[in-house]
C-alpha cells in the first residue's frame, strides 16, 4: 500500500466511452495503489454502465471524479481534466480503459521518470485475446508483420524513443505546448510526441511498465480501427513532415495493388498484360497469409495462424485511410496553443 501522501504530485485520466466490462477490474486495481493521486474518469457520453459504476465508487473513494467529456474523443477528454483538475501536480498519467495494468504500475513510472530524467515515460503494449479471431490479431499486433517491428509492441530493453504507447507526462511540460490536438481523433499521440521532442522533452521506453491491450475481435471493427489510424498517421505528417521509416509505409501500397488487381481482371479478357496487374495483390496477400500461419505455428495457436487475415485487414485499413486523408487536403489547423489551467476556488482567471 502507497504511503498516506505518496502520488498527491499525480492526475490520473481515464478517457472512457461505454467500458462497463473493464472500468470494475482496472478501478479495482487502481485505487488502492493510488494513494493521493486523483483519478478523473473523461466519459464521452456512454449509454451502458460505465458511469454508474464510477459514481458507485467515487462514493468511497475521494480521490476518484466522474467528468462529463462532451467532446466524446479521448484527447478533448484528458485535455479537459488537466485543465481543471491539474494545478498542483507534476505528473499527468493516462490510463486506457481497454487494457490490463502491472501491479505497481504508478510507482514504476514515476521511478523511470525519476531514474532517467524523463519529461514523459511510455510503455510498451503487448496483445492477448480472449476469442479466436482477437487471438489472431493479437498475434498479428505483436509480430513484425501486424506492427512492422515497432519498438513499443515488444517488450525489450529500455530506450529513448520518438514514440510509444503514452503512460506518463510531465504535466507543465504538456500544458505548455497545447496538450493533444483535439483535432486527431486518432494518432493524437504521436503528434504529440512531435510537439514535446520539438520543446526538448525526453521520451523514455520502460519496460517494467508493459500493459496488455485487448484488440478489436471482428473484420469489421478491426479494419475501422486501422482506417482511422492511417488516416491519423498521414494527417500527422502534413503537420510534421518528415523521412517516413519503410516499416510504416510499406502498407501504404495495398490499396494501389488492389486497384491494379481490378483493372487487371478487367482487362484479362482482352490482354495477358491484366493478370500481371494482379501479382502485386497476390504476392502480398499470400505472403500475409503465410506469413500469418507460420507465426500462429509458433505460437502454438490454431486461431493464431489466422494472423495473416487480420495482418491483411490491417494493412487494407491502414492503406486506405491514409490515401483518403492525403488525397483529400482537408485544412490542416494551427497546432494547439498552451493549455490554462481551470481558476484555483477564490480566484478569477
Amino acid at each position: 500500500m502507497p504511503a498516506p501522501d505518496e502520488n498527491d504530485d499525480v492526475l490520473v485520466v481515464i478517457p472512457c466511452l461505454n467500458e462497463e466490462s473493464h472500468l470494475p477490474g482496472l478501478l479495482g486495481q487502481l485505487l488502492p495503489e493510488a494513494g493521493r493521486a486523483l483519478v478523473v474518469v473523461a466519459d464521452g457520453g456512454s449509454c451502458d454502465r460505465s458511469r454508474a459504476i464510477v459514481e458507485e465508487l467515487a462514493h468511497r473513494h475521494a480521490n476518484l471524479i466522474l467528468l462529463d467529456n462532451p467532446k466524446r474523443i479521448q484527447s478533448a477528454g484528458i485535455n479537459l481534466a488537466a485543465q481543471l483538475f491539474g494545478r498542483g501536480r507534476h505528473w499527468l498519467v493516462r490510463l486506457d480503459a481497454h487494457a490490463h495494468y502491472p501491479a505497481g504500475y504508478l510507482a514504476c513510472l514515476k521511478q523511470a521518470a525519476d531514474a532517467k530524467g524523463a519529461t514523459s515515460v511510455v510503455v510498451p503494449m503487448v496483445s492477448d485475446a480472449t476469442g479466436c479471431f482477437q487471438r489472431a490479431a493479437a498475434v498479428a499486433q505483436n509480430s513484425v508483420l501486424g506492427t512492422g517491428g515497432a519498438a513499443h509492441r515488444h517488450v525489450g530493453e529500455g530506450q529513448w524513443i520518438e514514440h510509444g504507447h503514452h503512460a506518463l507526462f510531465d504535466l507543465p511540460l504538456f500544458m505548455a505546448v497545447g496538450g493533444y490536438d483535439e483535432n486527431f481523433a486518432y494518432n493524437e499521440d504521436s503528434e504529440l510526441d512531435r510537439r514535446l521532442l520539438a520543446a526538448s522533452g525526453r521520451i523514455w521506453l520502460e519496460p517494467r511498465a508493459a500493459i496488455t491491450y485487448y484488440p478489436r475481435s471482428a473484420v469489421g471493427p478491426l479494419f475501422r480501427q486501422y482506417r482511422n489510424y492511417g488516416s491519423g498517421r498521414a494527417r500527422n505528417l502534413r503537420r510534421h513532415p518528415a523521412p517516413a521509416k519503410l516499416r510504416q509505409m510499406l502498407p501504404l501500397a495495398v490499396v494501389p495493388a488492389c486497384i491494379a488487381a481490378v483493372a487487371g481482371l478487367l482487362l484479362a479478357p482482352v490482354s495477358a498484360f491484366g493478370l500481371a496487374l494482379a501479382l502485386p495483390m497476390i504476392a502480398w496477400l499470400v505472403a500475409s497469409l503465410g506469413a500469418g500461419a507460420l507465426i500462429g505455428l509458433r505460437a502454438r495457436s490454431l486461431c493464431g495462424m489466422a494472423a495473416g487475415i487480420a495482418a491483411a485487414t490491417m494493412h487494407l485499413g491502414w492503406s486506405l485511410g491514409f490515401l483518403e486523408e492525403a488525397l483529400g487536403r482537408q485544412p490542416m489547423p494551427p497546432p494547439p496553443q498552451r493549455l490554462r489551467f481551470a481558476p484555483s476556488p477564490g480566484q478569477s482567471g
